[in-house]
């Protein structure tokens, strides 16, 4: 499996709000400093993630983003899905196509390997991830 850039800059950003030791908003353009992101691309990033209630955004002076819920309640497989869309297994045919009955196994394999990554993704939580 291969992570997208958005993906891994947003378990970057997430981890870096994690470590903070307070419950104060950060700012995006201190989270793109310190973990080497673009800044518009880490606010296109963190908009999915609010969407998803995975951070909170607060749009005031001294705003910016915090966790919406604690670290261990977060899921690599959440944020990927929240930025990237659902992880999906399915082969390129339909099973009507060329030779259904392989397309139907390869369907079925295909969904299997998906499953798969979505459990274990879901067994990984950023707090995992923000310790040293």
């Amino acid at each position: 499996m291969k992570l997208s850039r958005a993906s891994s800059y947003a378990v970057h950003a997430l981890v870096y709000m994690a470590a903070q030791k307070h419950d104060r908003p950060i700012a995006s353009h201190l989270v793109a400093a310190k973990r080497g992101i673009p800044e518009r691309f880490l606010l296109k990033i963190l908009k999915p993630l609010v969407a998803a209630r995975i951070l909170r955004s607060l749009k005031r002076p001294n705003g910016g983003y915090r966790m919406a819920k604690p670290a261990s309640a977060v899921t690599l497989l959440d944020v990927i899905e929240a930025v990237d869309g659902p992880i999906r297994g399915q082969s390129p045919f339909g099973k009507d196509e060329n030779d259904g009955k392989l397309n139907k196994k390869l369907d079925t394999i295909c969904k299997q390997v998906a499953d798969s990554t979505r459990s274990s993704l879901a067994k990984v939580r950023i707090s995992d991830l923000s310790r040293r």
